[in-house]
């Protein structure tokens, strides 16, 4: 699902578990965004690294749906 853009503390929720998980960090590199993700209620260990998607509906994260519909833009 794409969103006009990834913002710090978004919730997302990946498609084969249903887990919850919050985006903590967004860098960028040479060619490509990623937003590092934690899992809610997960310990220190449940950390990813997920690369950003750009298309023409606007961004989202591959394998993951965004959570927070009313806040989408």
């Amino acid at each position: 699902m794409a969103v006009s853009s990834i913002q710090l503390g978004q919730l997302w929720r990946a498609n084969d578990t249903g887990e919850t998980w919050l985006v903590t960090k967004l860098y960028s590199e040479v060619f490509a965004s990623y937003a590092v993700m934690r899992k809610v209620g997960g310990g220190d260990a449940d950390v990813r690294r997920v690369k950003v998607e750009k298309s023409a509906e606007g961004v989202g994260l591959p394998g993951y749906v965004f959570t927070q519909e009313s806040d989408a833009f």
